[in-house]
């Protein structure tokens, strides 16, 4: 039994300093967590023991699957991950440090390395295969900008789990088990969730999906079709175009364009100076962006911005993206900022880079290199090559779905789980196979499949809470029953302790506050904020044998009898 009594608990009426989200404001408020420092937080009583429930829950659909759990260091040797080339790859993100005699090590981000070894060090016949393992483990990532409580730390815990086959027929079934896993995982944790598909980013593989949380705050964006279904992150959204049927125009024509480094200037100019009657999408942006300390252009229509997040998850390899700034125009005086066109690229030393609707044949009004001018008739495939094109401007509402051509909608939320098939990517960097039925030696298949365990109680808890506080889904709430006692006098307190032990005594869980110098509404204003399902207030209604119960979510009230009140809860 939990007595607020003596609880180590502080609730807090006022929101803390530095919270931004609602989840982090009332989860430091109701007293569950405690920063430590930037991203790294500390778990209270009544924190932890919601997260240790989602743990839970976690591992027992994992087992259920047939899973079998496992448990690796958080410190890590560097050669694995130097093998895989991750060592240099994860770049600033990877908390790097060394031991006494000078050897490198890590704080593992993610595992991959770690499970590919222990299954190359215990099996090597087809014949151990499939297998899935999984463990829930502490990562470690140093975030630039470590935000939204324990939604985005530089400490945290995830399940990570990893499949091996013995060819992709395998893996496909390995991933389906896996995705029906997480299915029932989130279903019974309450979460509203939507399937979408997804980038693997640095974890590399082929298929990839994310499961999402509608939250308004949430730092995902994703698109989502109503008439047909298509759900996609929109760093996975695909832009759906046709090839150019319009007309061939003349050569390029230089025009005089003072003043115009922005497009909304160049319209206004091109329409009142040339009669051109043009749109933000007839012209070209030459968006630069320094790619790995390189120069770069990326292409989009003027009436677009280069979403930087989703360029840089469709440009593998590519570690650090930033904006040109003035100091990148001065090393390089040749690109005139506001009149950079891609016709003279190749003299320019600029690697092009479009956005697909940049498409072959297509002709634009564009920069000419030169200051205040600006060239028309600048045609893609004629006047300048495109090196690669690129999923990189950012998706619009109204957009077209890539499967039926319907209008997307956009929406925002929390990432609480993504699953990879990551083919043979790690396999072969650390050597892991399998003799087959020949005998012969074949590279094995993996998957890769994560939920974010500490992150889970921030999504739950952003999706369920109200203006009174939190409000956790029964079967994850640190308490199945608050029991409040109010008074001055002994006889509350002694019925409330009486019926705490006989709700204990039926399995129920138990969170009674028992407090005798705290007021009646102060230990109201508790009860709504921690946010524990039912709540008894034993009080005024004793005189008539009766307490009242409260449905935390509903808000609904009832006196019910004090002989009775065990029954109807367990009932």
């Amino acid at each position: 039994m939990l007595r607020m009594s003596t609880l180590l608990l502080r609730t807090l009426r006022d929101d803390p300093a530095d919270a931004e989200v609602a989840s982090h404001k009332l989860l430091v408020r109701a007293g569950f967590v405690r920063r430590v420092a930037a991203g790294i937080y500390s778990w209270l009583p009544l924190g932890y023991r919601t997260y240790r429930k989602i743990e839970n829950v976690i591992r027992q659909e994992m087992d259920a699957a047939g899973f079998q759990e496992v448990h690796f260091p958080a410190l890590l040797p560097k050669d694995p991950y130097e093998a895989t080339n991750r060592w240099a790859e994860y770049g600033p993100d990877l908390f790097r440090l060394q031991d006494r005699k000078k050897n490198d090590y890590l704080l593992g981000p993610t595992h991959e390395e770690m499970f590919t070894l222990m299954v190359k060090g215990e099996f090597s016949s087809y014949k151990d295969l499939p297998l899935s393992i999984y463990q829930i483990q502490t990562k470690f990532r140093d975030e630039p900008r470590p935000r939204s409580g324990i939604i985005r730390g530089r400490e945290f815990v995830m399940k990570d789990s990893y499949s091996f086959d013995v060819n992709d027929a395998g893996l496909e079934l390995s991933y389906q088990k896996h995705r029906d896993a997480y299915i029932k995982t989130f279903d019974r944790l309450g979460l509203k969730y939507n399937i979408v598909s997804a980038v693997s980013g640095a974890m590399g593989g082929s298929k990839s999906e994310e499961f999402l949380a509608p939250c308004p705050t949430g730092e995902d964006t994703y698109v989502l079709c109503n008439s047909c279904g298509y759900a996609a992150n929109v760093e996975a959204m695909v832009t759906k175009v046709d090839a150019f049927t319009g007309e061939k125009v003349g050569d390029i024509e230089v025009l005089d364009t003072p003043n115009t480094p922005t497009i909304d200037s160049l319209v206004e100019l091109f329409n009142s100076k040339y009669s051109a009657n043009i749109s933000a999408a007839n012209t070209l942006k030459n968006v630069l962006i320094m790619a790995d300390e390189k120069p770069i252009s990326v292409l989009v229509p003027g009436d677009r911005e280069v979403d930087l997040k989703r360029l840089g998850a469709n440009l593998p390899g590519v570690k650090d993206l930033r904006l040109f700034e003035d100091a990148d125009f001065a090393k390089y005086p040749k690109l005139v900022k506001g009149y950079v066109g891609p016709q003279d690229a190749k003299a320019l030393g600029l690697k092009l880079y479009a956005d697909p609707r940049v498409v072959e044949g297509s002709h634009w009004i564009t920069g000419a290199n030169k200051k205040d001018k600006h060239a028309k008739n600048v045609t893609c495939g004629r006047d300048f090559k495109v090196r690669q094109y690129v999923e990189a401007a950012e998706v619009k509402a109204g957009d077209d779905c890539p499967k039926c051509a319907n209008p997307v909608i956009i929406d925002r939320a929390i990432e609480i789980g993504h699953i990879f098939q990551l083919g043979q990517k790690y396999a072969k960097s650390l050597g892991l196979t399998v003799l087959d039925k020949e005998g012969k030696p074949v590279v094995v298949t993996m998957g890769s499949y994560g939920i974010g365990v500490s992150r889970a109680v921030a999504a739950i808890a952003e999706q369920t809470y109200d203006e009174l506080g939190l409000c956790w889904p029964a079967e994850i709430a640190p308490a199945d029953v608050h029991i409040v006692a109010t008074g001055k006098e002994d006889k509350p307190f002694e019925a409330a302790e009486q019926i705490a032990k006989e709700l204990e005594a039926k399995g129920l869980e138990v969170l009674l506050d028992d407090r005798r110098e705290a007021s009646a509404g102060v230990k109201f204003k508790d009860a709504e904020l921690i946010g524990i399902p039912k709540i008894i207030i034993v009080g005024k209604s004793l005189s008539d044998g009766k307490v009242e119960l409260r449905d935390r979510k509903s808000a609904d009230k009832q006196e019910v009898a004090l002989a009775d009140v065990v029954k109807h809860l367990v009932k």
